[in-house]
């Protein structure tokens, strides 16, 4: 059972900037307390013991929350001094993960991926990387991944609009010696130099889980976690 997990956390919320001016996009509040403390609070009742923050833009700030709200709770710190793309700051937090096989997530989404379900495919898969898909329809702000009948990863298709299709969920059970035995450069992007790149050369594996997601990374989704956070027991 995986137990240890990284948080990408490092965004400048570019695209979030006109409705959290002043905030990292994790830290943008969303019904009563930061969008982080969400994906924090989901992942421990998961079974989540001990977290790595990757973090850079405004670093301070979450660093902070997280000590005064989760002082019960192991968290290691990785701080990028320059943005270096999803691949570098994993990278840069694998090597602080006390885990051979680590859950990966992002700080700005929720995907309520069942975690038990996820590690046991993984391990008996033998996987360097398990991708949670999420199936959806109607669709244009995503990529498409395909899966071979065995499950590994067949190919991953440019953004365009779908009827349906599997989306990449952001979240991932990761092999860390697998990973940091690769020739990465110091700035790459996890999703085009990783797994775009090896998934035929590695053990990678799509596990379609059609549980409930959202990206607060635009205002109109931000928005609506806001409403549909207020009722909502993950």
């Amino acid at each position: 059972m995986i137990r240890e997990c990284i948080i990408l956390a490092g965004g400048l919320g570019t695209r979030l900037r006109s409705a959290v001016p002043d905030l990292p996009k994790c830290m943008a509040p969303v019904a009563g307390k930061p969008f982080l403390g969400w994906v924090i609070d989901y992942y421990r009742v998961q079974g989540i013991e001990r977290i790595v923050l990757a973090l850079g833009y405004m670093h301070e700030a979450i660093e902070t929350y997280v000590a005064e709200q989760y002082p019960d709770l192991e968290v290691a710190i990785s701080v990028e001094k320059e943005p270096l793309g999803t691949g570098g700051a994993i990278k840069m937090a694998c090597s602080l993960a006390k885990s051979n096989d680590v859950l990966v997530l992002n700080g700005d989404t929720i995907f309520t991926v069942k975690l038990e379900d996820l590690s046991a495919f993984h391990q008996i898969n033998e996987s360097d990387c398990t991708l949670a898909l999420k199936p959806m329809k109607d669709f244009d702000r995503y990529g498409v991944v395909s899966l071979h009948p065995d499950h590994r990863i067949e190919s991953f298709k440019e953004k365009q609009h779908y009827t349906e299709g599997l989306i990449n969920g952001g979240v991932y059970a990761l092999h860390v010696p697998a990973f940091m035995q690769l020739p990465f450069p110091e700035k790459f992007s996890f999703e085009i130099d990783y797994l775009q790149q090896y998934y035929n050369q590695q053990r990678m594996y799509g596990m379609v889980q059609d549980e409930y997601f959202i990206d607060i990374g635009i205002p109109s989704d931000y928005e609506l976690a806001n409403r549909e956070f207020i009722n909502k027991v993950f």
